[in-house]
């Protein structure tokens, strides 16, 4: 045994007190650390558990003492103070199986720290994973999730604003790449258009809606024709049909498909039979005027289908920095229906979108929030049901983990959760997660920029893990302000000293 082993399989402790299949508690001389694997060897067999809270005492100093002089006369009359150790191990399975054993650990068990070989039979890479970084507490054991969980069962990426959630998005997407994945990226604020993946291309995508993609619920959802509002429900159908079958045969352009439906609508107006529905009829025409109006913008009729926008081995970006959250909301839902849509029709038929897709949601609590409705919450929660029986994956990201839906992450079976900082965010992720115990919970506030807790179906047991640097650039971070301001000032201090200069030399040329 090397002087690595040796190190990695000493023994740090032994159980005390009652313990149960699930937990038990040791005590230790030397200061172990929490998220630290440990091994415990008994009933013929080696179990694998995690430190998951520590605390530190002393036999003399304790807390009945009320004078701070005691405690300095104690130090000196005791030089080094007799302190213990004292921990609570989450009991995580046997090494080879990772099966619960049924028996508790007997008191005066040995704690012994695991061994890398160990670790790294855990979490190495099955041919499908992707690597995310290394274990916090075992540098050397690098740490791999696997693909298929995700896309299959979802993933949640949640941390405080800079605390690594793009980096982590970016490391995985890389991966994924190195597969020759597809990922779908909504990118919020602008941060993935420029970025360069060592892996795969960036395929960006506008953020065009064609109306011909359009179901008549979406429209109708778009011009706010409630699902009570049967009288205008019915016109706007009619006009809309009258005027798809007259673009269809080739009578109307595609530029005139809204102009001409207005006109329809109009004629309704017009025709005695429909003259009692006339406050309707101009309901429908105001809303439609709206319409065109607040979203004429992304509305094409020569922009593509998503569908066939979407390229294999690629990142596909879709950039909404530009538009507002109401926009957003509308493209988001669209695109969502239609890739969920034609990955039925692949696994039905044989025709739609041939390829399984993770689609990563930035700021998903503004897309799916827990107080309001929105197009695209609905979309995202039938895609989270029903996702994973048609290889449509979804991976949520938030910096406001108590705005988010709670029946949408509640759905997502693995999470990424680095530093977060406010209770009530805690709180809920805790509710949406069984595997986020209180001890481990009570560690998010404490960890640092690109450490994170990751549980889930996509790695055997949860882990404290320091998520690897994406070796690529991404444009989004804060910005350095001062850097900026220094930069400016400086160019017009020196364009008012040339402008100075060009005088001077004019006016002596005078």
């Amino acid at each position: 045994m090397n002087r690595q082993e040796d190190r990695n399989s000493a023994i740090i402790g032994s159980c005390i007190g009652e313990a149960t299949p699930e937990r038990v508690t040791f005590i230790s001389k030397g200061v172990p650390k929490v998220g630290e694997y440990v091994v415990l060897e008994y009933d013929g067999r080696k179990v694998l558990g995690m430190i998951e809270a520590l605390v530190r005492g002393s036999v003399s100093i304790t807390e009945d003492i009320l004078d701070p002089s005691d405690v300095e006369r104690i130090k000196r009359i005791e030089g080094d103070i007799d302190h213990y150790i004292k921990g609570t191990i989450r009991i995580l399975g046997d090494v080879d199986s990772l099966m619960i054993p049924r028996i508790p650990p007997p008191p005066g068990t040995e704690v012994k720290r695991a061994d890398d070989g160990v670790l790294q039979n855990i979490f190495g890479n099955n041919g499908r994973c992707v690597r995310l970084g290394v274990l916090l507490n075992h540098p050397n054991v690098p740490v791999y999730v696997d693909v298929n969980s995700i896309i299959s069962r979802h993933l949640a990426i949640l941390a405080i604003t800079g605390a690594g959630k793009s980096n982590t998005v970016a490391v995985l997407v890389d991966g994924i790449l190195r597969y020759g994945g597809c990922v779908l990226i909504f990118d919020m604020h602008s941060e993935y258009v420029d970025t360069r993946f060592k892996h795969g291309d960036v395929n960006p995508i506008e953020t065009k809606i064609n109306p011909l993609y359009l179901s008549f619920p979406e429209l109708s959802k778009l011009m706010k024709i409630g699902e009570k509002a049967y009288i205008q429900e019915r016109y706007l159908r009619m006009a809309y049909n009258e005027t798809r079958e007259r673009f269809l045969k080739g009578e109307i352009s595609v530029t005139e498909f809204f102009s001409s439906m207005k006109k329809t609508l109009q004629e309704y107006l017009r025709t005695d039979q429909y003259k009692k529905d006339k406050n309707s009829i101009m309901g429908v025409i105001n809303k439609l005027d709206e319409l065109l109006e607040k979203y004429g913008f992304i509305l094409s009729f020569s922009a593509p289908d998503v569908v066939d926008t979407l390229k294999l081995g690629a990142a596909n970006i879709v950039d909404l920095g530009c538009v507002d959250e109401e926009v957003a909301d509308v493209v988001v839902s669209h695109f969502l229906r239609r890739i969920l849509q034609e990955r039925k029709n692949y696994k039905m038929r044989g025709e739609g979108l041939r390829f399984p897709i993770l689609i990563v949601i930035e700021e998903a609590h503004i897309l799916a929030p827990k107080d309001r409705d929105t197009y695209s919450k609905y979309w995202i929660s039938r895609i989270a049901r029903e996702g994973r029986k048609f290889g449509v994956g979804l991976c949520l990201v938030s910096q406001r983990p108590k705005s988010l839906d709670a029946n949408a992450l509640s759905q997502v079976n693995n999470m990424i959760i680095l530093r977060l900082v406010e209770p009530s965010d805690q709180r809920h992720v805790q509710a949406a997660s069984e595997m986020l115990s209180d001890d481990l919970l009570a560690q998010l506030p404490s960890l640092n920029v690109g450490e994170a807790i990751v549980l889930g179906l996509m790695i055997k047991i949860p882990a404290l893990v320091k998520i690897d640097k994406f070796e690529g650039k991404i444009s989004g971070g804060d910005v350095d302000v001062v850097d900026e301001w220094r930069r400016l000032h400086f160019q017009e201090k020196d364009s008012v000293k040339r402008e100075h200069e060009e005088l001077k030399q004019l006016m002596g040329d005078w």
